[in-house]
Formats: structure tokens, C-alpha cells, sequence
């Protein structure tokens, strides 16, 4: 019997779970942007984003433009940004049961060598 109801329990589930995930798909949208700058100095710019989806963009500047949308439909909601030593430091993400959705838009001054998580990418 434990078999029979762990076999229609966990296609539901999963199902579930699958539906649940594309709710909050893009709902990074809807969010009300924050936004903050840091000077730069050197020519290197490494952005670790933790895998939230990060476009990172050459501008003329000559600092560093942050655009984080970050909707949060549950859950506690952790976010920071920094930084330090030529590091992009960008947290932003939800801790227990949580359902949230973000977005980072990195401008970049042109020239500048970018890097993702260390190695070398190309800006959009």
C-alpha cells in the first residue's frame, strides 16, 4: 500500500512543484528597481552574481551602475550588493520556503575588462 501511494504522491508533487516554479518565472518585472553606483578603480571588474541572471552592459561611465529587480513572494528576502578589490559581490535571493524571482543589470564603463565568477565573458 505504501508503494501504491508513494507512486500517485510523487508525480503529483513534482507536478506541483513544477507549476509552483513557473509562476514566479519573470516576475523580476513587476519589481520596483533599486539602484546604486560604485567607483571604480582599476581596469578589471569581476561580478560574481551567485547564478542570478546578471546582464552586463559597457556604457559610458566612468563608475559602476547597479540594477537589481528582485520580487519576493515569500520567504525572507536577503539582498546586497558590494565592491571591494575589483569584486562585484551581488546577493540576492529568498531563504526558507521561499518563492522570488531577481534580475541584475551591470553597467559597465567601456574598456573596462569583465569578468563572470573569474573568467572572461562578453558584455551584452
Amino acid at each position: 500500500m505504501i508503494g501504491r501511494v508513494n507512486s500517485t504522491i510523487l508525480p503529483r508533487a513534482a507536478l506541483s512543484v513544477i507549476l509552483l516554479g513557473l509562476t514566479g518565472c519573470a516576475a523580476y518585472q513587476n519589481a520596483t528597481p533599486e539602484e546604486t553606483t560604485f567607483p571604480l578603480t582599476g581596469t578589471t571588474l569581476n561580478v560574481k552574481a551567485h547564478d542570478v541572471p546578471t546582464d552586463l552592459i559597457p556604457v559610458d561611465r566612468k563608475d559602476v551602475k547597479v540594477i537589481r529587480r528582485f520580487d519576493v513572494k515569500s520567504g525572507n528576502r536577503e539582498a546586497s550588493w558590494e565592491l571591494k578589490d575589483g569584486v562585484l559581490d551581488l546577493v540576492a535571493q529568498c531563504t526558507g520556503f521561499g518563492n522570488c524571482d531577481a534580475r541584475y543589470e551591470v553597467q559597465v564603463p567601456r574598456g573596462v575588462k569583465v569578468l563572470r565568477d573569474g573568467k572572461p565573458t562578453d558584455l551584452k
